[in-house]
């Protein structure tokens, strides 16, 4: 067919196109009442590169390269509605010390008789607000669910942090990780050669458990404190379905390096699913957990818990999620809140190394 004249071949082509798509528009409109007319992906079709066959398409989601909180794995959680949470534990005896059987109804009166652990600490909040510009929104394939997504990443690796590293006792500095206003964190928690627990009463200073600890014979950790710190856990958590060694994975590299003298690995590579180098330990899974400390003096690089019976982690409700539409011209803001709270709560339930 000739072109019309003052049209090239090459333009003929664009206006009919052009001319397909308003006529099917036009008819979507009449037959279901509505119709977006997109006329920028008629344009240079026969040409390749930026700028050319189309718009700038943009992926639905952004990857995140954030880790969720591994305390969580198999720590014991509970839902709260309060600021407060309270946590009481039974650390004495009931029956008679001297003769427990038949029907004297003698009060145990020995040590520590029937007493319990009684302490109290405040539910705290991680927040953030994130401005996004209104465009995006339409620009970005699911760009809210991602955003959610990758608000509720970012909230858990705050908490982990918290959760191992902070200090909530007066004077602290740790900000990044709370100081006062944050979680009481695992490393926090006083050491001792045995386990016992803190003192009751609801201030912030009660319920600061001693933890059981292993040092490290010599500067680089070594296979016979792992043995060491495995035999510090009382055998009765030996076989509870949470019980795992927790490590950095510079931590879990140090022990897949460990040789004996004829050069050969102490921790062996089987080649299946759950037999692989320092995947179990001594019948335990391993969790890695970048959030702790790497080997070092002074650090703690390994715990080892019955976890559902050594950490309790109260959540209040679900994270909270708000829209605010126009805070700013052209903007719209999302607000993002999550209240928690966690302590150690049966201190024998767990042990950990550290290095002199």
């Amino acid at each position: 067919m000739e072109s019309p004249p003052g049209l090239s071949s090459y333009q003929l082509s664009w206006t009919t196109d052009m001319r397909t798509q308003i006529l099917e528009a036009i008819k979507k409109a009449l037959t279901e009442g509505a119709a977006t007319v997109n006329l920028n992906e008629a344009s240079a079709l026969t040409g390749s590169g930026s700028g050319v066959g189309g718009r700038v398409i943009y992926d639905d989601a952004f990857a995140s390269l954030r880790y969720a909180n591994p305390i969580r794995a198999m720590s014991r959680i509970i839902p709260t509605i309060g600021s407060d949470e309270a946590f009481v534990v039974k650390k004495g005896n009931v029956t008679n010390p001297t003769n427990p059987w038949g029907y004297t109804f003698t009060p145990n009166v020995g040590t520590p008789n029937t007493s319990t652990a009684f302490w109290q600490l405040p539910v705290r909040v991680v927040s953030a607000q994130v401005p996004v510009r209104t465009a995006v929104l339409s620009d970005v394939n699911a760009l809210e669910e991602s955003l959610l997504d990758d608000i509720g990443l970012e909230f858990a690796q705050v908490e982990a942090q918290s959760m191992m590293f902070n200090n909530d006792q007066a004077g602290s500095t740790t900000t990044t990780t709370g100081a006062t206003d944050g979680l009481r964190g695992l490393n926090s928690y006083p050491s001792g050669a045995s386990a016992a627990f803190g003192t009751n009463g609801p201030a912030i200073t009660n319920g600061r458990h001693t933890v059981a600890t292993v040092t490290q014979a010599g500067a680089s950790i070594a296979y016979n404190d792992v043995v060491a710190l495995h035999d510090a856990l009382p055998p009765q958590f030996y076989n509870m379905p949470s019980t795992a060694w927790m490590m950095h994975p510079s931590t879990i590299l140090a022990l897949r390096e460990l040789k004996d003298t004829s050069g050969m690995p102490l921790f062996l590579e089987l080649g299946e699913r759950d037999g692989f180098s320092v995947g179990n330990i001594f019948g335990h899974p391993v969790i890695p957990n970048p959030y702790m400390d790497t080997v070092g003096s002074g650090k703690f690089p390994i715990y080892l818990a019955a976890w559902e019976r050594f950490v309790t982690v109260a959540d209040k409700d679900e994270m909270s999620f708000q829209m605010f539409e126009q805070t700013a011209p052209g903007f719209v803001t999302l607000y993002a809140e999550k209240r928690v709270v966690s302590t150690i709560r049966d201190v024998f339930a767990g042990v950990r190394l550290t290095a002199a």
